[in-house]
């Protein structure tokens, strides 16, 4: 089994928009997907509760008892599985780390977001765990991007070369439960970004 962690301390970088679609897009390349809410806000389990269908499953526990739902998710065949973690909580965060295999970090492109993933970094650090940035909710024809891309350059931490634009489709398709893939089948770049960077992961953790 493999476990990616979104975290960022700061609120607002869409890493919980992230974790579902990429839970979806993990289910539809063939994976036993988990999807672990360890936000005591629940915006993924209640997602999951205004879904039809039954995948990907998601669950919501503690931090304290994430090694148990890890270990009882491998046991039941998972073999894909995602965590989601609250901003501004430094215990949950280094455990979702510590337990990860990757540590995804997602930051919009501007300074003041920049600026802030230099503590979820230095948690990823001292857990040992790989980590990578991605750029995340990128407005049409920014001029940001490539700047921010810079910037993160001083964390010693590599960026994804994939993107995830800042879309519609995106709020949307979480009203109804669903993911960009299922919401506008049609809208190619939404749902290719969210490809994109699935098979980016994936390469990396070398599924």
């Amino acid at each position: 089994m493999k476990t990616v962690a979104l975290c960022s301390q700061k609120g607002g970088p869409g890493k919980t928009t992230l974790g579902l679609n990429l839970g979806v897009e993990a289910e539809l390349a063939g994976h036993t997907t988990l999807i672990i809410d360890l936000d005591p806000q629940a915006s993924a389990s209640k997602w999951g509760d205004r879904r039809e269908n039954e995948t990907p499953v998601i669950i919501s526990t503690h931090a304290s008892r994430l090694k148990n739902a890890l270990e009882a998710a491998e046991e039941s065949g998972v073999t894909f599985c995602i965590l989601d973690t609250p901003p501004n909580a430094d215990s949950t965060i280094r455990d979702a780390a510590k337990a990860a295999d990757l540590f995804l970090i997602p930051c919009r492109p501007s300074m003041l977001d920049v600026d802030a993933i230099e503590q979820t970094i230095e948690i990823g650090k001292n857990a040992k765990v790989e980590m990578r940035i991605v750029m995340n909710a990128v407005s049409a024809r920014s001029s940001l991007l490539d700047p921010a891309r810079e910037a993160v350059d001083v964390y010693s931490v590599p960026c994804a070369p994939c993107i995830v634009g800042d879309r519609v489709a995106f709020s949307k398709s979480i009203i109804f439960g669903q993911s960009v893939q299922e919401f506008e089948p049609k809208d190619d770049k939404a749902t290719d970004e969210i490809r994109s960077l699935y098979q980016y992961i994936c390469k990396e953790m070398e599924v």
